[in-house]
C-alpha cells in the first residue's frame, strides 16, 4: 500500500510542474489597422459606399484581400463604406493607391488616387504568448498626402479627415474620406 502512495505522491508532484501552454487567444488585441470609413462630399453626415474599390500598396502588385470567397479578380474589390488597411510596423509611412470602379470595362470611369500616412511607431508587449503588437500615432502636422494617379484626372477623394491620430483598436474610426 505505501508503495502505491508513494507513486501516486510522485506521478503527482510530475504533473505539478507543467507549465500552461503558450498560445496566443485569437481574440488577443495585435497590431491595429488603420479603420476608414466613407462619406458623401455633398452629405457630409452621410456614409456613402466606394464601388469596387481596389487598395494596393505601394511597390506591390496585389491588391489587399478584401474578399476571401472572391474570384481572383474580386477578392481584391470591396463595395462598402469603410475598409481597414494595414501599416508598416518597419517604416513610419505607408503609401496606397486608392482605384475607384477597378476593373470596369468602360476605362473612362476608372480614377486612382494616391494616399500616403505618415506616422510614429510604438511597440508594446502584450504578452509571453503573443509577443508585441505595434501602436501608431499619425503625424501631427502632416498625416496625409492626397495624390492623383500616374494619369492626370480629377481626384475622386475630394477631401480626408483625420478623427482619430492614435491607432491603437481596431473599433473606431480613424480617417474619413469624403468623394
Amino acid at each position: 500500500m505505501k508503495k502505491i502512495v508513494l507513486l501516486v505522491f510522485i506521478a503527482a508532484l510530475s504533473f505539478s510542474s507543467c507549465e500552461k501552454d503558450d498560445i496566443c487567444d485569437a481574440n488577443t488585441p495585435t497590431t491595429p489597422r488603420l479603420v476608414i470609413d466613407f462619406y458623401d462630399i455633398n452629405i457630409p453626415s452621410s456614409k456613402k459606399s466606394v464601388t469596387n474599390l481596389k487598395v494596393v500598396g505601394a511597390g506591390m502588385t496585389d491588391g489587399i484581400i478584401f474578399n476571401t470567397s472572391g474570384t481572383a479578380i474580386t477578392k481584391y474589390l470591396t463595395s462598402g463604406n469603410t475598409i481597414s488597411i494595414p501599416l508598416k510596423i518597419d517604416a513610419d509611412a505607408t503609401s496606397y493607391s486608392f482605384t475607384l470602379n477597378s476593373g470596369n470595362t468602360n476605362t473612362a470611369l476608372i480614377n486612382l488616387d494616391n494616399i500616403k500616412i505618415e506616422y510614429t511607431r510604438t511597440n508594446v508587449y502584450v504578452s509571453r504568448a503573443c509577443g508585441f503588437k505595434t501602436v501608431f500615432t499619425l503625424n501631427p502636422i502632416n498625416p496625409i498626402t492626397l495624390t492623383d494617379g500616374a494619369v492626370p484626372d480629377q481626384k475622386w477623394i475630394k477631401y480626408i479627415s483625420v478623427e482619430k491620430s492614435n491607432i491603437d483598436t481596431e473599433n473606431e474610426t480613424h480617417l474619413k474620406v469624403f468623394f
